[in-house]
């Protein structure tokens, strides 16, 4: 079924506006989520966004919030969409609903369902059969909410995207994609503009150019970048010359930039994340943000107006006063459009003037040529500039008298011109003399209170002049119908720690939980943990090691990611973070290896953005683990390759195959040849006599280098990344043979470098795994607490142990509840309130300690709206886990922070 995108008459697109039920509207919008928010905090959430000058939110709808499990859907409780949709609506929001499939977001997979990563020859976000398949189910579950939801129908929903960012992904046909989302929207009677949202520039890459689909630009530039605006013209100008206005989904949260995007004629100015929010549960993502490999926090902020716990920040009363002047000139503003650079030129007469300056951060819009008509003012006169923002125009209901009021830093000048005769009075401002007739010109300097002056117009009519500092502007809360100005005070205070009256106790468990979860056994190999059904949370894989004649001398766990500590019987090897590549574990002096092996796998999450630099932040990458090599040898490679130049365009197959006789290549150490050409092709191949017993080999090659391609025995194994340097030879040789192994390096400026090792020996076998999520852990935690004993001080945990950590909260705050710091050395914690997984974290320590972003890594909330009554107790139950190998893990006394309503 295909519609027209002006289906719907209440929301209307042109180049110059958007115009809702009639009325041309600029959008200042919020990212607002539901699901990082308790139900109880929804409207609060709102209304503050509302009270700081946003008339809009965008929301994502993520999938597998929803379907908790294959074909199980959950929509009640604290993931009542319906509800939500309702509070935004009565608090007098528009909503731009966003339910993907695939969000982004930070969240775990985009909010993709692990289990599509399983499916065989699917092509997630593409014109594919089989996953447009699984998107219809979703999209039948979500779009029906939404449609019942959308303006004019019930709800406030003005727009809905389909996808998001698709330019950062390699989708072979973006038109077909996109379109069959169109077609699904259609089929389920959404009627409001679709959207599809360009992360980098991308437009077609993005939307196809989808027939009926509305391109729309997320902008997250350097903001004092003097050249933006010349970026963001040419989109207003390619959406113009496709019938459609700049509407700006994304951007940083800064009112400066949001200024300048509407200096360029955007009308939707939506910052990204101005109300934070918690990844509660097993929902953070992992990612590369400007690291290989970066963890999300559970705590959400990237510094926004409100915090996660709902305190206002400064830069929310900048949010209020942009509104301010944006609704001060109305739909003439809504649908002005740029004349020159910084120039804005109103529908109804005159300009506004951006007078930017990026080093200051600052950018007042200020007026020129403006007709007293675009207020209601019958004479015919004009506001012909002003050096001070004008921010607000009120017309007093009872009395004919208009309040204009300006703000400026320093001294602002005003100047009006009048048809009729005037008169000027009750005098705080500097009146400067004029040659003209009904022309005044007013000055005032920015102080802690308020300069007037009253202008009398000959029908009666008065125009009251308010100039003050642009700091007093900030506080202005709004004016009442008297003309009496309602300035707030308000200050960011400093919140300090306070003593909570908590008894606290601990048990230590074994390493290997004992769980209800029914144990998987799965033969001699191993294998990533969704292909088993376990789609978050915590797993413990199981194994043993056959006896050698050989000593171990370490450990590699292939293919492995988040999070995995490795044990031998009791002992512990270590935790790492490999990032889905192979990593090597030594084992510690002093160990002695038992063949059981257990590896403790957590999934911090699935990555939220598709990047090749590690294999665990592949979209659809999978987590856990594919084995564990006991390695009986460790072999030095770095000397003695024999050496061929290589022909430019020459067939690298050729140089790899077993066949070539390279006796009389000279003999040099790994990238060793001196070569004038730039780039200069290398083939260095090595013969290697493999060890009688073992049963796997894994080459390891790490270092610096543009292109380099390994093979053994002629067999490609692919091209080298140094980010995931481990390649399993073992597909392709025999234990005793002579392996040919083969490198080619397009060697440029930098030139194979790091220390080339061979690692040999055999596989752990007699697989088993069991999987734990949320509930699992409490069902551990309740049952270990019979365990329990009283601690008061610093908790110090030997490297590998495992603990519960529990505490009654006799102090309750059900307001806005508490923030609560931990600090210590190398451990990872595991947080339970009530019954909710509010948050996961790791101590400062050691160097296995991943890279954090998103948030405070150091802490957590405890939301007031998930306290019980205080008869009824509210307790924490954490899980520790000790992560360092050479020293003690140790967790401080928490700190406990009140959340206030200020």
């Amino acid at each position: 079924m295909r519609q027209s995108i002006s289906q719907n008459q209440i929301i209307q697109l042109s180049p110059e506006a958007l115009r809702i039920d009639g009325k041309s509207e600029v959008i200042l919008c919020a990212s607002l989520f539901y699901f990082r928010l308790p139900r109880a905090c929804w409207k609060e959430r709102l209304r503050k966004i509302k009270a700081f000058g946003y008339n809009a939110i965008d929301v994502y709808f993520p999938w597998n919030y929803h379907e908790t499990e294959e074909g199980v859907w959950d929509f009640g409780g604290e993931k009542d969409v319906m509800q939500f949709l309702q509070e935004a609506s009565d608090t007098g929001l528009w909503v731009i609903a966003r339910p993907g499939p695939y969000i982004c977001s930070e969240w775990d997979g985009g909010a993709l369902p692990a289990y599509l990563f399983i499916e065989e020859n699917i092509r997630i976000r593409d014109n594919d059969p089989l996953f447009l398949t699984h998107v219809a189910r979703w999209y039948a579950q979500i779009l029906p909410i939404l449609q019942q939801y959308e303006q004019g129908q019930g709800g406030s929903i003005i727009a809905v995207q389909l996808e998001n960012e698709l330019d950062f992904y390699p989708c072979t046909d973006p038109e077909g994609y996109i379109s069959a989302l169109r077609d699904l929207a259609y089929q389920h009677g959404i009627t409001v503009p679709l959207l599809a949202c360009a992360g980098q520039g991308g437009l077609l890459q993005a939307t196809g150019f989808a027939e009926g689909v509305v391109p729309t630009c997320n902008f997250y530039p350097n903001d004092r970048d003097p050249s933006f605006e010349e970026r963001v013209h040419y989109y207003r100008e390619e959406l113009a010359r496709r019938g459609y206005p700049l509407l700006v989904t994304e951007t940083n949260r800064s009112h400066f930039l949001l200024r300048r995007l509407l200096s360029a004629g955007a009308k939707l100015l939506g910052p990204y994340l101005q109300a934070s929010g918690t990844n509660f549960g097993f929902t953070n993502a992992a990612n590369n943000w400007g690291d290989p490999l970066s963890f999300l926090t559970s705590d959400y902020d990237f510094h926004g107006m409100i915090t996660p716990e709902g305190h206002i920040r400064e830069e929310a009363y900048e949010g209020r006063l942009l509104h301010y002047v944006i609704q001060t000139y109305g739909a003439s503003l809504a649908e002005a459009t740029p004349s020159e650079q910084n120039h804005l030129a109103l529908k109804h007469g005159g300009e506004l003037v951006f007078e930017l300056n990026v080093s200051a951060l600052e950018c007042p819009i200020l007026p020129l040529h403006v007709p007293l008509q675009t207020w209601g003012i019958a004479d015919g006169g004009g506001l012909d500039y002003a050096t001070a923002e004008l921010m607000q125009v009120k017309h007093l209901a009872h009395e004919q008298r208009t309040l204009f009021i300006f703000h400026t830093e320093g001294e602002g000048e005003v100047q009006f011109t009048f048809e009729s005769e005037i008169e000027v009075k009750n005098i705080e401002m500097t009146v400067h003399d004029s040659q003209l007739k009904g022309r005044v010109t007013l000055s005032f300097q920015s102080s802690d209170n308020e300069a007037r002056a009253t202008i009398h117009l000959s029908d009666g009519h008065i125009l009251e002049i308010i100039g003050m500092s642009r700091s007093r502007a900030l506080r202005l809360e709004g004016i009442d119908e008297d003309g009496k100005l309602r300035i707030e005070a308000f200050a960011v205070q400093a919140r300090e720690s306070r003593e909570v009256e908590t008894s606290w106790q601990l048990s230590k468990v074994d390493h290997v939980l004992s769980l209800s979860e029914e144990t998987l056994y799965l033969g001699d190999d191993a294998d990533h943990l969704e292909k088993h059904g376990i789609y978050r949370g915590f797993a413990w894989y199981q194994a043993q090691l056959p006896q050698t004649d050989d000593n171990y001398q370490g450990f590699i766990l292939q293919r492995a990611s988040d999070v995995v500590s490795l044990y031998t019987g009791e002992e512990y090897m270590g935790t790492v973070t490999p990032g889905g590549t192979s990593r090597y574990v030594p084992i510690p002096e002093g160990i002695h290896v038992v063949p059981d092996l257990t590896a403790r796998a957590e999934i911090w999450g699935h990555t939220n953005f598709h990047d090749t630099t590690l294999p665990g932040l592949h979209l659809n990458s999978l987590k856990g683990l594919t084995g564990i090599v006991g390695v009986t040898s460790t072999r030095d490679l770095n000397q003695n390759w024999r050496f061929k130049l290589m022909q430019a365009g020459g067939i690298k197959d050729e140089y790899a195959a077993t066949d070539v006789d390279d006796g009389q290549w000279p003999i040099v150490s790994i990238g060793g040849w001196l070569s004038a050409d730039l780039p200069a092709y290398h083939c260095y191949r090595k013969h290697v006599k493999l060890a009688d017993q073992a049963n796997r080999w894994i080459l390891h090659t790490p270092g610096n280098f543009s292109q380099a391609y390994a093979y053994v025995n002629g067999h490609s194994l692919g091209q080298v990344n140094p980010h995931d340097p481990f390649l399993d030879l073992t597909p392709f040789v025999h234990a005793g043979e002579t392996a040919v192994i083969t490198l080619l390096l397009d060697k440029t400026f930098i030139a194979l470098s790091g220390q080339i090792t061979l690692y040999e020996g055999t596989s752990a076998n007699e697989w088993s795994v069991v999987g734990c999520k949320e509930q699992g852990l409490l069902q551990h935690a309740k049952a270990s607490r019979i365990d329990a004993q009283p601690v008061t001080e610093a908790i110090a945990l030997k490297p590998g142990a495992v603990a519960w950590l529990y505490g009654e909260l006799e102090d309750s705050n059900q307001d806005l509840g508490w923030r609560v710091y931990a600090s210590g050395r190398d451990m990872k914690l595991t947080v339970f309130f009530n019954g909710h997984l509010v948050g996961r974290l790791w101590t400062q320590g050691g160097a296995n300690r991943p890279i954090f972003r998103g948030g405070s890594d150091e802490s957590f909330y405890l939301p007031g709206a998930w306290f019980h009554k205080r008869e009824e107790g509210n307790e924490l139950a954490v899980m520790l886990e000790a992560v360092g190998l050479e020293n003690d893990a140790i967790l401080e006394p928490f700190r406990f922070v009140p959340v206030s309503d200020s």
